[in-house]
């Protein structure tokens, strides 16, 4: 193989890269902090007139072209809004940056955020909990909903060469499962494997993401026929070495240096965790190094720096290569 995109390609498809350890992040906020230029998002992109928009979405691609180049990233997210963040788009906007990402064929998986599964409640947490219980027929006129346009955004996306999808529908927390096992059954499982379908058929990896402890959730999710599933949340006591033991080469597993760590953690400590994470769960491919979620622009440079080091030293697989097999 030899491309780095290609990484990432054979850990989704459960095999092993041939040279390294693929790289991606779910969220990259910290493109300023590695580029001489200016990547606008967020409130200060909103703020400018179609042309100037239009100039600054060239400029966002070459400085994501520049920076992955640099770090060795094997996938890049574009933009999304799942927070009121400086590094949002809208919906529109981030289509046009991933198609001028396409068109300069770049070496990395092109990824984006996308919606189609229900997740646990960001707001009015009260109502949607006696929802669940009094009115379970509108839920799943939601979820069906969810899923409508979820599969939209999957064709079109695809349209636009983005390669890689991730669902975010957290589902649970740190304790264990938000929904019961007769609410997954219904509302989450179903509406997941046909969104997985639709992302399969578009031609697009399907990822989940979830933060939580999902432990208990494993198996189900998996059936689902999903590629992988990011965050493997170390928050929520999730340790990835003993779900990757559990899960083998059935489930990529993409995470989980502690989002906390990598901005309060010492240089030194991060390349030290990032060296045992590394040594633990590569053998046998099936991951993807990266943040549990979010690297914020608060993160400091020499942290994030110090996990690209470790990777550099520790991220190769032998000289022989490994295989990149659909298991």
């Amino acid at each position: 193989m030899g491309k780095k995109k290609d990484r990432m390609i054979a850990a989704l498809e459960h095999g092993t890269p041939l040279d390294a350890v693929p790289l991606w992040e779910l969220h990259f906020h910290m493109w300023n902090q590695y580029s001489d230029g200016t990547f606008l998002s967020g409130p200060e992109y909103m703020k400018l007139s179609s042309a100037e928009k239009d100039r600054a979405l060239r400029n966002d691609a070459r400085i994501i072209l520049e920076v992955a180049d640099e770090l060795g990233f094997a996938g890049v997210t574009i933009p999304d809004s799942p927070w009121d963040c400086i590094y949002t788009l809208p919906p529109e906007d981030r289509l046009t940056l991933a198609k001028y990402l396409y068109a300069e064929s770049p070496d990395f998986l092109i990824t984006a955020g996308c919606g189609g599964v229900m997740a646990m409640p960001d707001s009015n947490y009260m109502e949607f909990c006696y929802q669940l219980m009094d009115d379970p027929d509108a839920v799943e006129e939601r979820c069906r909903k969810m899923l409508a346009n979820g599969i939209d955004s999957l064709n079109r996306y695809s349209a636009c060469g983005i390669q890689a999808a991730y669902a975010a529908a957290d589902m649970a927390d740190n304790k264990g499962q938000f929904f019961n096992d007769a609410q997954m059954e219904r509302f989450i499982l179903p509406y997941l494997s046909r969104w997985v379908e639709g992302a399969k058929k578009a031609g697009i990896y399907p990822i989940l993401h979830t933060d939580g402890n999902i432990s208990k959730l494993l198996e189900r999710l998996t059936a689902t026929g999903i590629c992988a599933v990011q965050a493997v949340d170390p928050v929520a006591g999730m340790d990835i070495r003993v779900v990757k033991e559990q899960m083998g080469t059935r489930l990529c597993l993409c995470g989980n240096i502690d989002c906390g760590e990598l901005i309060l953690a010492t240089p030194e400590k991060l390349y030290a965790d990032t060296k045992e994470l590394l040594m633990d769960c590569k053998p046998n491919g099936c991951f993807v190094l990266g943040a549990s979620n979010a690297v914020v622009n608060t993160t400091p440079k020499e942290n994030y720096s110090a996990v690209i080091r470790a990777w550099r030293d520790f991220g190769k697989y032998p000289a022989e290569g490994g295989k990149h097999e659909q298991q």
